[in-house]
């Protein structure tokens, strides 16, 4: 029997990859007989390049800026001129110096050095996860590393970060890289968020990148300038599309300059890691996350797993650290069975600590279970 394990990572505990390996491992030690097929999975964001280099893809590294313009290595993943490159991975979070928020200044600009990068190597389609955004300059950066000359009223070059875009009185157009044109890009995003007002990129997640209401009007109006001079420069006018507010307004600087499709996250996972194709033959398909709650039934990595599953008619059963939903959700949501690791270790924080402990034993679990015929 086939066993396609394929979960998400677990959030401050384990990489999507440990999890899989950790289930399998304990599949196999109690039915060395199964065939196991291990394909970790993300859903756009943090650990959407892992999930790529986990199926096959190349990991490349280079040398881009941070999002307050230290430069470092970044990683993303090729593969038969297929790049995937995470934001988060070169302007996100994790990248800011000692973990200072820097709400107006930091920027994007390494995501676009490694577009660039990508193209040197030959890319010609470019997967973009949006996700774990330090910044909200509308993606403002990325296009400048990309060859857009953004000017103030004296025609010198603005400084990076969101609020220099109230700055911005010129957007030329004459430098950006041709290769652009050539290109497919694909951006991997749930965010359904505009780029302007109470629901956009500066209301809904400037706080969570350290702005303060002052902040965040100031940032919500140098967008609305970004908006309108890229409208004049592009004739692109889709600040009110959903998810274009994505990772501080990235999505919108996506769509307008270099043409991109917008999919769900997962599902463009699920595409490229082949995931259709480990389904053949498979019994089961064991997925999984931190937390299986209501946030996951509204289209995370579970998710998506399931309902492409389903459409094989293969079962699927859920691990969690935690799983807040009832067995109705469960069954609803197309899961057979769930296995939460409190079940094993009640405490939370020791829970975390023993993550790939325990999930060996759950794989252990599952194999003695009646789903593995």
């Amino acid at each position: 029997m086939r066993v396609v394990v394929a979960p998400d990572k677990f959030k401050g505990s384990a990489t999507a990859a440990e999890v899989a390996g950790a289930i399998a491992a304990g599949l196999r030690a109690a039915r060395p007989d199964l065939e196991i097929v291990e394909l970790p999975v993300a859903d756009g964001g943090d650990g959407t390049v892992d999930a790529a280099v986990a199926a096959g893809f190349a990991a490349v590294t280079a040398t881009a800026e941070g999002p307050t313009g230290e430069p470092g290595p970044a990683m993303f993943a090729l593969h038969e001129g297929t790049a995937v490159i995470e934001l988060a991975e070169v302007a996100g979070l994790r990248r800011l110096p000692g973990r200072k928020l820097a709400p107006l200044t930091a920027s994007t600009y390494g995501l676009g050095q490694l577009i660039a990068a990508a193209l040197d190597l030959g890319a010609t389609t470019i997967v973009l996860g949006l996700g774990g955004s330090a910044s909200t300059d509308g993606g403002a950066g990325l296009v400048q590393a990309l060859g857009v000359r953004l000017a103030d009223r004296r025609g010198r070059p603005i400084g990076r970060g969101g609020a220099a875009l109230g700055d911005l009185a010129s957007i030329d157009l004459a430098g950006l890289d041709r290769r652009l044109a050539s290109i497919r890009f694909l951006v991997a995003s749930d965010v359904d968020n505009p780029l302007l007002g109470p629901s956009g990129a500066a209301s809904v997640f400037g706080p969570q990148k350290g702005a303060s209401p002052a902040q965040v009007a100031q940032l919500d109006q140098a967008l609305t300038r970004w908006a309108e001079l890229t409208r004049a420069a592009t004739g692109c006018d889709l600040a009110a599309v959903p998810g274009t507010g994505a990772a501080g307004g990235t999505g919108f600087a996506a769509l307008c300059y270099l043409g991109t499709e917008l999919v769900p996250g997962i599902d463009l996972v699920l595409d490229l890691i082949g995931f259709d194709a480990a389904l053949a033959g498979a019994g089961l398909v064991i997925t999984g996350e931190g937390s299986l709650d209501a946030q996951t039934l509204s289209g995370k990595a579970p998710m998506g797993v399931a309902r492409a599953a389903a459409r094989r008619g293969v079962p699927v059963a859920a691990v969690a650290g935690r799983v807040l939903l009832t067995d109705a959700d469960l069954a609803a949501a197309g899961f057979v069975a769930a296995f939460p690791l409190t079940a094993i270790e009640p405490d939370p924080a020791l829970s975390i600590a023993m993550a790939p402990d325990l999930l060996a034993q759950i794989g252990q679990q599952i194999a003695a279970s009646g789903l593995v015929g």
